[in-house]
């Protein structure tokens, strides 16, 4: 029987520059996670730095099982690509997915047309390396479907922290990703998004936290961390009429397949 998986995290948001001191600090929150039945997390690389660390953390050795991704969010998507791409090409042992890539035209921190030459670079890339793809999604689905048609999606390819309506979900279904719930399926004003949750395959979901982000109800508007993803796939099964215990096995096990974790 396994624990509960966090699908994507950002543990390198908890210290500064990843001295001994903030590693000794995210060990910590990796054993509250292990004490609250999480025994595996991916860390989500966002940018260079981010990306470099979470190759760093992966290092770590514990009861929790650590993985990471390298990539370049939409936010970033005005710096230069190249370096990640060259990150990522080195090809980590703990390496298993490239992003948190893709399209947020809520913010706009970045223009749209270097999100789309970004994230289609790292959809390009995870075909290379045949790696998972994360995929980042903010009130810009349409473009997103395109890009994807596009380019082509990688076999396996997650829509993280999905907060999407029903038919954004069957669109993302239809075109081969996964969907990956965060604790914002616990807000109040969540409805829409708890529709689509009812209705996605109990084989391609997954729950994460997007920590230090998102907290779930009763934690939010305090940081957020892995131990937490028990609260969001506790709230998931509920919703959906599912034991704990199936969804938990369910999520772990698609989590895994996702990102090709080693047998154990």
């Amino acid at each position: 029987m396994s624990h509960w998986t966090d699908a994507h995290c950002h543990l390198q948001e908890q210290f500064l520059r990843g001295d001994d001191a903030s590693l000794a600090v995210v060990s910590e929150t990796l054993s509250r996670a292990y004490e609250g039945g999480v025994d595996r997390v991916v860390v989500i690389g966002t940018d260079l730095t981010t990306s470099r660390q979470a190759l760093d953390i992966s290092a770590l050795e514990g009861p929790v099982e650590i993985y990471a991704t390298v990539g370049l969010h939409p936010h970033d998507a005005r710096q230069d690509i190249g370096p990640v791409l060259e990150l990522a090409r080195e090809q980590h042992p703990k390496l298993v997915g490239i992003g948190e890539c893709g399209l947020d035209y809520y913010y706009e921190h970045s223009p749209r047309d270097d999100q789309r030459r970004a994230f289609a670079a790292q959809i390009s890339l995870a075909h290379e390396l045949d790696l998972a793809l994360v995929i980042h999604a903010r009130d810009a689905f349409d473009d997103l479907t395109d890009i994807l048609s596009s380019e082509g999606v990688p076999e396996r390819t997650v829509i993280h922290c999905f907060t999407g309506t029903p038919d954004d979900a069957t669109n993302c279904l239809a075109l081969g990703c996964d969907i990956s719930i965060s604790g914002v399926v616990t807000f109040k004003n969540a409805e829409l998004l708890r529709e689509a949750v009812r209705m996605v395959p109990l084989d391609r979901l997954h729950v994460e936290t997007d920590s230090p982000f998102l907290a779930p109800v009763p934690y939010r508007g305090t940081a957020n961390e892995p131990a937490y993803v028990t609260v969001v796939g506790e709230f998931v099964a509920e919703l959906r009429g599912e034991r704990f215990v199936d969804v938990r096995e369910a999520t772990s096990a698609n989590t895994a397949r996702l990102f090709r974790f080693p047998a154990r």
